[in-house]
């Protein structure tokens, strides 16, 4: 008489790789800002949107920066003690200029790793000089939501 097992028939698993790349998810409807528009309209534009910070964009379409609820901060902190109202002061003096970016075709479980390194709240995705997008950490997030009751070893398997 042979061994007999406990286990119950095993699920045959899929080896079939699904991509879940942050193109899937992003943003692609952004609220954008430009480097001559003052940081009044952008703090006014933030409040309305609901939203903590937005890309910078020039006529092309091209990301030349990011401006931020922190970056307006300052700006309204020191327009307080240098005497200079918020509607003197535009974009371009206040963005952030070194803008990191993620990949469309990025792996999300990568581009959740790039968050946890970064500490930062969205990234934009750039295609061809061309702002395509943004993924912010919620997104990531729905993208986890989507997966519910998946294997994701199967899923990526092949990026560890």
């Amino acid at each position: 008489m042979g061994i007999k097992s406990f286990q119950g028939a095993r699920r045959q698993q899929n080896t079939d790789e699904v991509a879940l790349k942050v193109r899937d998810y992003m943003s692609t409807n952004l609220i954008t800002f430009t480097p001559n528009q003052s940081v009044q309209d952008v703090v006014e534009s933030l409040i309305k949107n609901k939203i903590s910070g937005g890309p910078v964009v020039n006529e092309k379409n091209e990301l030349v920066g990011i401006i931020s609820e922190g970056d307006c901060l300052k700006q309204l902190s020191e327009s307080r003690y240098y005497n200079m109202p918020l509607e003197h002061d535009n974009v371009e003096k206040r963005m952030v200029k070194d803008v990191e970016t993620i990949d469309g075709n990025m792996d999300v479980f990568d581009a959740a790793n790039k968050f946890l390194q970064s500490k930062r709240r969205r990234f934009p995705i750039v295609e061809n000089g061309k702002l395509i997008g943004q993924i912010s950490q919620k997104d990531i997030l729905k993208a986890a939501l989507n997966l519910k009751g998946e294997n994701w070893n199967s899923k990526t398997k092949n990026n560890i």
